[in-house]
């Protein structure tokens, strides 16, 4: 059996903490991951991705998109149609914590689940 002091050195805990605060910043609150969800469904235009976030501000999103963009996990690309057209995607960067989110939906269903079957 592996001592569990020896296992959490091995692990360095205080580099885990920080790339979990640092996870948290960047993916953390209320609505970062619901636009990721919304844009990652297909959702390019800022009143596509609004409309699909129930209770989401307009200013909030704006706020959101802007943080989102400068951590890399959007891009803004403005298309100089009549009207001016902009679109917001998933970066490759962003994509690769497409599994950690389907794992957060899965484990989320199966709490919702375990909580009403077990209230």
């Amino acid at each position: 059996m592996e001592d569990k002091t020896t296992s959490a050195l091995a692990r360095n805990q205080a580099e885990e903490v920080r790339a979990l605060q640092d996870t948290i910043y960047v993916l953390g609150g209320k609505w970062k991951l619901p636009i990721i969800n919304s844009i990652c469904n297909g959702n390019k235009r800022f009143r596509d991705i609004e409309r699909s976030i129930p209770g989401i501000t307009t200013r909030m999103l704006s706020r959101e998109l802007k943080d989102m963009e400068l951590n890399k996990m959007i891009t803004r690309t403005v298309y100089p149609d009549s009207p001016v057209r902009v679109e917001y995607e998933s970066t490759e960067y962003c994509q690769t914590f497409a599994p950690v989110i389907l794992a957060m939906i899965a484990w989320g269903k199966e709490h919702r689940e375990m909580i009403r079957r077990e209230g």
